[in-house]
């Protein structure tokens, strides 16, 4: 047998077996006639120890050895002279009496450690060694135990898992599809799901009642830091339920996975609605962690000439305590912060509540002190504090007023990861409209259902319907989202209506649906949870990408396989794809 224990299991109840064991070398340490080795497997750490008194040629091929070999050694566990308090073999020791070299190794192109020296992009393009550090290796541990809980916990409530198709036909709204070409249909292509939506709901129609899948997923869209290509969904719906049902069942379990994985007792999660997290957050996944809500002045700003409140169509501001000594250095980082392109505002005012009470302001010239004194009030301010002002329109400038009031909360150390603050957000807005296309879109999809006291208003003003729809939020990060579905095939068709399809196309994309309706559908609703979200924010990662094994970087591209690339003339013939020169790089 290549080993008889891991490099992480040896302890002082050990002393004396004589062990084998296999792994990476992962440091070679030289003192005088001592060579000592740390061995490396997914497990843990052992310190080998050679000795040049006791076989030097031995010694001799341990100091042969490079970083990342591959060897097989065996040797009689000691106790430890000097022993290391940081790693659970600290208080033992191999010595060595046979080594064998499995694999030789190059020269790693950065170090494996938790402090490695690699970047961001070397390290992606030698994931396979990136992987082998601990701090990466620990996020999909992780990331395996919160699936296996949640598999758990779903299969304890009757959830049967159940596989849903991967090529599948292209539906509009939503995000870019990633398509795929059919070569036994020439000139008709699949499309990667960029969720099992409408399958599942199939599923409900079918009687299964309650479903559940742990699943890949795919959207062409722009990236970012908690967004992929390809990505994961805790899936799930259920028949015979109204909201209050949903929200219970997934609530317990997130309670059971942070009770489970992380020890931690989680209260019931605080419900809020979109209207009231927009109002006092400025964003629909507002960070709890922290109050510094906003609170709109504008009734008090009009009529002193100043004519960007004057022309404002909302003016909300944050109370910032104990920030009044706030330099003009301090100041001007915060004001170049919201005029940064990706937060869009023009400028930011500012108004000091001085320890002594009195009230110092960037618009002085155009307000009275007792004007200022009245903002203050409406903020809760208190000396010592400082406000922070912005203007235009509502929902424009309340999103700059959220980006600025998480931009405080980090530098008054207010977010602290280990802090998990869970809440419900409920009550969206079924649908958006377009202006430019003078249309609406569907908020979360299509299959929504409205609130039943909001449906006549699809008639008169569908811009007012409430979804019945919720997301689940953790500490600013929208964990997950669902809702109750349409499952009466008339009001569905309503749906399709005001969302601007004609009969005949909502019959050609969603027309399987629209029959299974008609064969006897339950009240079913769900949701889903994005799985490389949720363990980035068990983990405290700030992107998801290291929770994932192989990744693709900001570009969609994978570094290490170097996808996506081009493929040869001939299997494009075979396909029937004719590319565009003129669109080619």
């Amino acid at each position: 047998m290549y080993r008889s224990n891991t490099c992480g299991e040896l302890r002082l109840a050990d002393i004396e077996k004589e062990v084998t064991l296999a792994g990476w070398v992962s440091k070679i340490r030289k003192m005088g006639g001592m060579t000592f080795l740390d061995l490396r497997d997914r497990y843990g750490i052992t310190q080998l120890s050679f000795n040049q008194e006791l076989d030097q040629d031995l010694c001799d091929q341990a100091n042969k050895l490079g970083r990342e070999w591959v060897i097989q050694i065996t040797g009689t566990v000691k106790e430890r002279s000097s022993k290391n308090p940081h790693i659970p073999t600290g208080d033992i020791e191999i010595i060595v009496s046979t080594l064998t070299v499995l694999n030789a190794s190059k020269t790693p192109p950065f170090t494996i450690e938790t402090d490695t020296d690699g970047g961001d992009e070397l390290r992606m393009k030698y994931r396979y060694l990136d992987l082998r550090r601990n701090v990466v290796r620990q996020n999909l541990e992780l990331r395996h135990k919160m699936a296996f809980e949640t598999r758990r916990y779903l299969d304890e409530r009757g959830f049967l898992e159940v596989e849903t198709p991967v090529l599948i036909g292209s539906t509009p709204e939503g995000a870019r599809d990633f398509i795929v070409p059919s070569r036994m249909n020439p000139g008709e292509f699949y499309a990667l799901p960029q969720s099992p939506q409408l399958f599942k709901q199939l599923l409900m129609v079918s009687g299964f009642d309650r479903y559940f899948q742990i699943v890949k997923c795919f959207r062409d869209e722009d990236l970012r830091a908690d967004r992929q290509p390809e990505f994961t969904q805790i899936d799930c719906e259920m028949s015979f339920v109204n909201q209050e049902d949903v929200l219970q069942t997934f609530e317990g379990l997130t309670k059971h996975l942070f009770r489970s994985i992380k020890n931690i007792e989680i209260p019931d999660f605080p419900r809020i609605t979109y209207a009231d997290a927009m109002r006092l957050y400025g964003s629909d996944k507002p960070d709890t962690r922290f109050k510094m809500t906003l609170t709109e002045i504008k009734d008090l700003t009009p009529g002193r000439e100043f004519g960007v409140f004057d022309s404002a169509e909302y003016v909300g501001a944050i109370c910032a305590k104990g920030c009044a000594s706030y330099t003009r250095k301090q100041l001007d980082e915060l004001t170049d912060f919201v005029k940064r392109p990706q937060i869009g505002a023009k400028g930011l005012i500012y108004l000091r509540y001085n320890e002594d009470g009195s009230l110092k302001s960037s618009v002085d010239k155009f307000y009275t002190e007792e004007d200022l004194k009245k903002w203050a009030e409406r903020c809760n301010a208190q000396p010592g504090d400082l406000i922070l002002i912005l203007g235009g329109e509502t929902e424009k400038t309340q999103k700059q007023l959220c980006e600025l009031r998480l931009e405080m909360g980090t530098r008054l150390g207010l977010r602290d990861k280990n802090n998990y603050k869970c809440l419900w957000v409920t009550d969206f807005p079924l649908l958006e409209k377009d202006e430019e296309l003078n249309r609406f879109f569907a908020k979360h999809h299509p299959f929504t259902s409205p609130k039943p006291e909001d449906i006549p208003l699809l008639d008169s003003d569908p811009g007012a319907v409430r979804a019945n729809a919720y997301d689940m939020v953790i500490n600013g990060v929208e964990i997950g989202g669902g809702s109750i579905r349409i499952h009466d095939s008339g009001l569905q068709k309503k749906m399709f209506s005001v969302l601007g399809f004609t009969e005949e196309r909502a019959q050609e994309q969603f027309g399987f649906l629209m029959n299974a309706f008609q064969y006897g559908a339950p009240p079913h609703g769900g949701i889903a949870f994005g799985l490389d979200r949720f363990v980035s924010v068990f983990a405290g990662l700030d992107s998801i990408r290291d929770c994932i094994a192989f990744p693709k970087n900001n570009a969609g591209r994978d570094m290490m396989i170097d996808a996506p690339s081009r493929v040869e003339q001939e299997q494009l013939d075979e396909l029937g794809i004719i590319l565009s020169q003129k669109k080619l790089p």
